[in-house]
């Protein structure tokens, strides 16, 4: 009897010694097959151009679809918003605002309407951040005739309230604009030469161009071009707390904590949205993203040390359902580096 337990044991043994390589891959071979899997998958999303994956700050995954490249500038559109927010941080952390609860008006005096509304003295930098200045939005049916003006900045703080500063979200680039115009200001460099010194020591990010207003002002949210390489770059830093790959701090820390609490609430989506990065959790995990029309998403999901870059054909009409895919193909993401 001992002996014919010894001979099953034996057989056991050698079985498990026989298994099939799929049987022991090791966690991170299955997670980067599962995750190759889903990129593949992900080819049959007409809009979609680029897709790129960090985890723990390395590149796991890079893809380009119908002839698009990871180092080919793309027009991030509205995710610029989110580049606008950086650079407010690091001007406050310089000294150079005073903060989120500063006025805007002072600082813009000369932009001013003739009469201004009396509220327009308690529009701060913050509300401006948060989409809540209560100013009527430029942006959707009212972005054509905004940027058909002469001067964007002074139309756009001649725009009537619609809220009190403070309420509700009201989306609208003009806000972000006015942003610029405090930046170029208080900076006195343009806009896009303050982001190459601030955040060009991070490697990897550079911005390609940037179209200006009719007065040479850089497009504060809109009409920015980077590479999604850029892009994916620029994300890392909030992913790693504001610091560069080489170490350096490019971005306090504790902007990033307040540019990520949820302020307000998109009226379209009901997602969350703080400092020009929005929230909601996708894949069981929360999840900060930038979202530029037609699909230009970076997210990043703390708790998996995640970074995730997508660009998309920047025509795709809002409402066409590609958002809600674009956040499902980041479910499976997630769930690929899970398993």
């Amino acid at each position: 009897m001992h002996r014919i337990l010894a001979l099953l044991l034996a057989s056991l043994l050698v079985g498990g010694v026989s298994a099939t390589p799929a049987a022991v891959q090791t966690p991170n071979a299955a997670r980067g097959a599962a995750l190759d899997a889903v990129l593949d998958d992900a080819s049959a999303m007409t809009p979609l151009r680029t897709v790129l994956v960090a985890r723990d700050g390395a590149l796991i995954a890079e893809r380009g679809y119908r002839g698009a490249s990871t180092t080919r500038p793309a027009n991030i559109k509205s995710a610029s918003k989110t580049v606008m927010s950086a650079l407010v941080g690091i001007a406050i952390e310089r000294g150079l605002l005073d903060g989120v609860d500063q006025p805007v008006a002072p600082l813009l005096a000369d932009r001013l309407p003739r009469d201004p509304d009396p509220r327009l003295a308690k529009v701060t930098i913050g509300h401006l951040l948060s989409m809540q200045a209560g100013l009527q939005s430029t942006s959707g049916r009212g972005y054509g005739r905004w940027v058909a003006q002469r001067d964007w900045v002074r139309d756009a703080l001649a725009q009537p309230f619609v809220d009190t500063p403070g309420g509700g979200m009201i989306y609208s680039t003009g806000s972000t604009h006015l942003l610029s115009a405090v930046l170029a200001k208080v900076g006195g460099k343009p806009v896009r030469t303050l982001a190459r010194e601030w955040l060009g020591p991070q490697a990897g990010f550079a911005i390609a161009s940037w179209d200006t207003d009719p007065q040479g002002l850089h497009f504060g949210g809109n009409q920015m071009a980077m590479t999604p390489r850029s892009l994916l770059a620029f994300g890392e830093l909030y992913r790693n707390h504001g610091r560069a790959a080489s170490g350096a701090q490019l971005i306090p820390a504790s902007w990033i904590a307040q540019s990520w609490v949820t302020r307000t609430r998109s009226v379209y989506t009901g997602d969350g949205y703080g400092y020009g990065w929005f929230a909601r959790r996708i894949g069981g995990h929360d999840v900060r993203f930038a979202w530029g029309h037609g699909g230009q998403m970076l997210y990043i999901v703390p708790s998996l040390n995640l970074t995730v870059a997508m660009t998309s054909d920047e025509t795709t009409v809002a409402g066409s359902g590609h958002l809600a895919q674009l956040h499902a193909l980041l479910g499976r993401v997630i769930e690929s580096q899970t398993i």
